[in-house]
This record gives C-alpha cells, sequence and structure tokens, in this order.
C-alpha cells in the first residue's frame, strides 16, 4: 500500500507542523458589500450515492462557491461527492484546500491537484483544521463521518463554542430522517429551551450560499475563530 505521511507528502502539501500560519487563498471575490464569509467547509460522501441528485449538488456547490468568490475546506479526498465538489470549484477557477490524514491518502484517492493540500497525522487534528479554516459549514449527503462532523459542529454550537453558519442541504430529502430526529429529542425535551439546535436547511444546491450569507448576517458576522479553543 502506497500510505503517505506528512513527512513525505507531495510537494503541493504541508504537514500539520507547517500549517500554523496558513491562511486560506479565496478565489476571486464577486460579492457585492463584503461578505464576512471567506470559505466554506463542506462535509460529504467518499461515495456518489444512488440518487444522481446528489452528484448534481456537489457539482452546483462547487462552481457557485468558485463564482462567489468563496474558497472550499474540504477532507481531501478525490472520491464520491468529495472528489465532485473539490473538482467542480476548480474547474470554475476557484480555490481548494484539502485537509486529509495520512492514513486516508490511498483509501480516499487523496486529490493532489487542490490549491493547498494539508497532511495531518490524525483525525482530530484534520477536524481542528477544517474548523479553523473555516467560516461556514454544510453537509451535503453522505455517511457516518459526514453525519459525525455536522453533528460535531451543531454540538459545538449549541454550547456557544461558535455561531459560525450551518447549513444542511436537504438533497432530494436525504437529511429528512435526521431532521426529524431532532425534532423527535425536541418532543422528548432532550433539546430544550436554551439549548436549541441552530442551523439552516435548504432543499437545492443554489439555495446554500445565500442561506449561509444571511446566517452570517443574522449572527453579526462568520464568528469568532478563536473561541473554540476555550472548549
Amino acid at each position: 500500500m502506497n500510505e503517505l505521511s506528512p513527512a513525505n507528502a507531495p510537494k503541493t502539501s504541508v504537514s500539520i507542523s507547517e500549517t500554523a500560519s496558513s491562511e486560506i487563498k479565496p478565489g476571486r471575490d464577486t460579492r457585492a458589500g463584503g461578505s464576512t464569509v471567506r470559505s466554506i467547509c463542506v462535509y460529504c460522501g467518499s461515495g456518489v450515492g444512488t440518487n444522481p441528485a446528489y452528484v448534481e449538488a456537489a457539482r452546483t456547490l462547487g462552481a457557485s462557491l468558485a463564482e462567489s468568490g468563496i474558497a472550499l475546506v474540504y477532507g481531501g479526498g478525490g472520491l464520491g461527492l468529495m472528489g465532485e465538489v473539490a473538482r467542480a470549484t476548480l474547474a470554475a477557477g476557484g480555490a481548494v484546500t484539502g485537509i486529509i490524514p495520512s492514513f486516508l491518502s490511498s483509501r480516499e484517492h487523496m486529490l493532489r491537484e487542490v490549491t493547498d493540500l494539508i497532511v495531518t497525522e490524525n483525525m482530530h487534528q484534520r477536524k481542528q483544521l477544517m474548523y479553523e479554516k473555516s467560516d461556514a459549514f454544510v453537509a451535503l449527503p453522505g455517511g457516518i463521518g459526514t453525519l459525525e462532523e455536522l453533528v460535531e459542529q451543531l454540538t459545538w454550537s449549541q454550547l456557544g463554542r461558535h455561531t459560525k453558519p450551518i447549513v444542511v442541504a436537504n438533497i432530494e430529502g436525504f437529511w429528512t430522517p435526521f431532521l426529524s430526529l431532532l425534532d423527535h429529542m425536541r418532543r422528548e425535551a432532550f433539546i430544550r429551551n436554551g439549548l436549541e439546535v441552530r442551523f439552516g436547511v435548504v432543499e437545492r444546491a443554489g439555495e446554500i450560499i445565500p442561506r449561509i450569507e444571511a446566517l452570517a448576517d443574522e449572527a453579526g458576522g462568520a464568528g469568532d475563530p478563536s473561541r473554540l479553543s476555550k472548549l
């Protein structure tokens, strides 16, 4: 197996120790009014699923990110919806930062063509960097990993550790069972007043960026990136 480690990462990548001062390089900024959202983290599957609408949504989001001058931050893989959203962003002239742990470099077919590639030592570093480098979060269809990443950001937001916008892209009703579970938790008083889970839901990929920017405006900006360190 051709396993990649931070020490022998490709020329276009940096290791975890080199990322302390690295900055997202946004694409061209075509937005009026200077939105505070400069980069969006997209959580999604390493597979494409059974519905062609999922791939189409990933491609539409990638093109929209580039057109809006918003950089993509994602898990660094080249397979499935991950690869689709990254390639679509790059094809439209956008900037992409891929963040992947070394043990997944072969399994998820690490995409070397991204603007910035960061190879981490483990999943914890990957998720921390994805948080730090993003002004907002989107969940496209995906599996257990996508669900875990989404729920983690919802939890941190619920606990008041950040105010960055979170949007669930309920493409073709994919996330409806999850949304129903949250409703069940509310009815059973496990999500109570003062512990509300704050996020937006859209049905189409073209609605994602406008919803994120609206949520950012409501929150007074894209959130304080230093707050997570207080956990």
